[in-house]
């Protein structure tokens, strides 16, 4: 453990597999990186092409952003998520989604003394996002408990990292009841919500999920996974005006603000819907066959409804299925990064080429 001046967080997870990387990338065909949802395939030209045009940015950006990235944002939530009643003062763009996931709570004056719900298994900045306020993390699955454990921030995330589950309309409904019957805010991480490929996701900020209402909603969103652009730190939150405010106030106060020409690709980003069903077409592909390889390898898939990994158990300690796999140039990430209850899974990456992919098949099938 180590001591900030946010209080106490847990070492950071990927340094703990350090051996195994270096036992896969010892093989002779080279390592299969697996491990890390970094997209790997080009960013769109028409992103590229727009950065550069506005590169002559002499001047500060505002927090808010442009006009025309406010616009862009609504008129994409409303065309793909059926978003309804957003307005300009209900959008926020943000310099990545992590650091929003990190900051939120203290960003909202949840502090010590206080709560925030998170998935049991999931995402380890949620839980550190609560250390640094000095709130608790608090994992649970069940929206029927909010009314004892009274939260003041509820995380929920559809499609789901690492697992890829995705939550129904019918079960989002529900979280967005509990979550104002006790008065907390409601954030759903739907950052991987262009990809579901058994289930299709529902936002938040569909009025067949929040009754027509964003009071205590807010969605968050990002651009890194569905345009491959994780270097443009991309990323933006909308719902609730009330709310989104307060952060605006917050994050003016400290500068947080979206380099303009960033703000001019991610506006471009949003306007076009081909380059993201290009991109589902490789992961979806990739995933073809990745899955049934893994099978033949001794693996059982579970949830993986969504999302750009699949969520894989042998039934045994997932360290030693990381040592497995690493024996077979193949780096994934051990379930017990996303906490206790996942300790006998691994989170298997589709964000590799084709030919790294190919090469993990042929590895899993004791081809090479």
């Amino acid at each position: 453990m180590t001591r900030g001046p946010a209080g106490r967080l847990p070492d950071f997870p990927w340094d703990t597999i350090a051996d195994a990387r270096a036992v896969a990338s010892a093989h002779r065909d080279g390592i299969v990186d697996l491990s890390v949802g970094t997209p790997i395939d080009p960013t769109p030209e028409l992103a590229r092409r727009a950065l550069a045009d506005a590169s002559d940015a002499p001047g500060y950006p505002t927090t808010w952003g442009t006009p025309t990235l406010r616009a862009a944002i609504i008129g994409y939530l409303t065309r793909r998520w059926g978003a309804s009643g957003l307005t300009d003062e209900g959008v926020l763009p943000l310099v990545g989604t992590k650091e929003f996931v990190a900051l939120l709570p203290t960003l909202l004056g949840v502090g010590p003394g206080q709560g925030v719900m998170i998935p049991e298994t999931a995402y380890p900045t949620y839980a550190v996002g609560a250390l640094m306020a000095g709130a608790a993390p608090l994992p649970c699955d069940d929206p029927s408990r909010l009314s004892t454990l009274r939260p003041g921030l509820v995380w929920i995330n559809s499609p789901a990292n690492p697992h890829g589950a995705i939550l129904d309309a019918d079960e989002l409904r529900e979280w967005v009841r509990a979550a104002r019957e006790v008065g907390a805010v409601l954030v759903s991480d739907e950052c991987y919500g262009e990809f579901g490929w058994d289930a299709e996701p529902v936002s938040v900020l569909n009025p067949l999920v929040n009754g027509g209402s964003l009071d205590g909603v807010l969605a968050v969103h990002s651009l890194s996974k569905r345009s491959n652009a994780a270097g443009y730190r991309a990323g933006f939150v909308a719902g609730d005006p009330s709310i989104v405010r307060t952060l605006l106030e917050v994050r003016k106060h400290a500068g947080m603000m979206l380099p303009t020409p960033v703000q001019a690709a991610m506006a471009a980003m949003l306007d076009d819907q081909a380059h993201v069903e290009e991109q589902r077409e490789r992961y979806l592909r990739r995933r073809e066959l990745l899955r049934p390889a893994l099978e033949a390898d001794g693996f059982r898939i579970e949830h993986s409804e969504g999302s750009l990994y699949l969520w894989c158990t042998r039934d045994e300690d997932g360290r030693d299925s990381l040592d497995h796999l690493a024996s077979l140039g193949i780096l994934v990430a051990p379930g017990d990064f996303y906490g206790p209850a996942s300790r006998d899974f691994v989170r298997i990456a589709l964000t590799a080429t084709d030919e790294r992919i190919a090469a993990a098949v042929r590895r899993l099938r004791g081809e090479s």
